[in-house]
């Protein structure tokens, strides 16, 4: 199983008593990861996903999405502006109601979050 479609079955195992049917917040999940995967780190030749930088989707009842992301460092250049570049990207994906997006920074980024899809365009891997 790749990576993006274990990502999207655990936010979809996350989602709990949802009055969303299941087979809308597949798609919903798989749409918001693909929205996600358009967002790329300025610095890092990687988009935002595959970095992990994504630490939590909710979708809600009422399609709301809440994201909880990060910065690879707290004072990332981009740190004002990133969270509304993710909000934009989502708020395109069919269905969805709003979306928030909170930067925390705990726990802090590491590079073992990355994919390895991420790792090899950064020649890492």
């Amino acid at each position: 199983m790749s990576e993006e479609t274990q990502a999207a079955t655990d936010v979809r195992e996350n989602v709990v008593n949802s009055a969303i049917p299941a087979d809308e917040l597949a798609r919903l999940s798989d749409d918001i990861i693909s929205a996600l995967k358009t967002v790329y780190d300025p610095e890092i030749p990687a988009d935002i996903f595959e970095l992990g930088l994504i630490y939590k989707i909710d979708i809600e009842d009422d399609r709301m999405v809440k994201i909880d992301m990060t910065l690879t460092a707290p004072g990332c250049p981009v740190a004002g502006e990133m969270p509304g570049w993710v909000e934009n990207a989502v708020s395109t994906v069919e269905g969805v109601s709003g979306v928030e997006v909170a930067m925390v920074f705990d726990p802090p980024w590491t590079p073992d979050r990355m994919s390895e899809e991420a790792q090899v365009a950064i020649g890492w891997y």
